[in-house]
């Protein structure tokens, strides 16, 4: 296995995300909307199986830059997973943000352990989600 890390979306088109990203999620985003999160955050990275032509982990952040980020999202792929991809996504998205102080994630209690690993801690916060809006 030869796991590619990459800041870059040159060349990435839907079918390289068409892995089974989203899993369990009610309304899993399709390939096509998943590229435009990529595209629309402040940052991501990419772990891209170089042997299969697709990604298999991926991170992204959104921040101002100055105070505070925020990672909504990093998955890696169910086939990929136990092999470190997502520590390597996490551990670089940490190295990006050194200068910025505030850095928030929502996770299920089940991955907390993960992410206190990395010095992360709990802390009470609040969430507004849209379950009626249909993405396009």
């Amino acid at each position: 296995m030869s796991i590619r890390y990459t800041d870059s979306l040159d060349g990435i088109t839907p079918d390289h995300l068409r892995g089974g990203f989203f899993e369990g999620w009610t309304r899993p985003l399709t390939p096509e909307q998943h590229l435009r999160t990529l595209k629309g955050c402040s940052g991501c990275l990419l772990a891209f199986d170089e042997a299969g032509g697709m990604v298999v982990g991926y991170i992204t952040v959104l921040t101002d830059g100055v105070l505070s980020a925020f990672i909504p999202n990093i998955e890696v792929l169910p086939a990929f997973r136990g092999q470190g991809i997502g520590s390597e996504l996490f551990r670089r998205m940490l190295d990006r943000l050194a200068a910025i102080p505030n850095l928030d994630l929502m996770c299920d209690d089940d991955v907390r352990p993960f992410y206190a690993r990395f010095g992360m801690r709990p802390l009470g916060g609040m969430v507004f989600r849209r379950t009626d809006i249909t993405l396009s």
